[in-house]
């Protein structure tokens, strides 16, 4: 097989798709709280800015959404749609903001849209089932040849960008900063993708208090650029 070419090489560049933020799922329009954090939490600064995404990437990303990932990409490999919507309705019962829910709900039903063009057994698999976003990612992570593991360290890499694009934005920051940020969270990443496949299901958490606070002071904040 030519260097570069066959499955591992269409595999990646699937990956590298999904996790692209050109792709129309609205990714871009969420903070996920970092714009309420800016006006609330002291997040002023590169440095802040920086420990703050870093934060999110460990106490919620991690403990939540990613281990939904991994978990859904096996599923749906299996074909388990029992299992599916259970991870699915951990997704929606566990957003502690009522933002945050849509969030998972509008990026999931426009993933579906999005799936539905590429993928021609994707209206069925979603027959009835109000895919949240990580679950939607899921499924086309496990259309790809790519490890399970790979396919989350695409979703966190995409959360990433997304995160960094708004701390850009709402702090704001330079295009420099905003790229040490991600640099900093491509070095986490890794880890943190490989502790979250290895949670059970009573292991996985979405408990984070004062981001929930700062989601719902977002929700009648004066002056705001994001949906979340």
């Amino acid at each position: 097989m030519n260097e570069g070419t066959g499955p591992d090489a269409a595999s990646l560049l699937q990956l590298i798709w999904l996790a692209s933020p050109a792709l129309p799922v609205g990714g871009f329009s969420y903070s996920e709280g970092l714009e309420a954090a800016v006006e609330w939490a002291g997040v002023s600064t590169e440095a802040t800015a920086s420990d703050w995404v870093a934060d999110q990437l460990q106490l919620t990303l991690a403990r939540g959404d990613l281990a939904i990932v991994a978990q859904a990409i096996e599923a749906w490999r299996a074909n388990d749609l029992t299992r599916i919507r259970g991870l699915n309705g951990w997704v929606l019962q566990t957003r502690e903001s009522a933002e945050f829910r849509l969030q998972a709900e509008q990026m999931g039903r426009s993933f579906v849209e999005w799936l539905r063009l590429h993928h021609a057994d994707a209206a069925d698999a979603f027959s009835g089932l109000p895919a949240t976003y990580p679950v939607a990612f899921a499924f086309a992570a496990a259309r790809t040849q790519a490890p399970a593991h790979d396919g989350c360290l695409a979703f966190a890499f995409g959360w990433a960008e997304n995160m960094v694009s708004a701390a850009v934005k709402a702090v704001p920051l330079g295009q420099s900063a905003g790229q040490r940020i991600l640099a900093r969270l491509a070095r986490d990443i890794p880890a943190a993708v490989s502790r979250a496949a290895a949670l059970a299901d009573g292991e996985r958490q979405a408990f984070s208090p004062m981001l929930a606070v700062l989601s719902a002071r977002h929700e009648t904040q004066y002056s705001r650029l994001f949906r979340s």
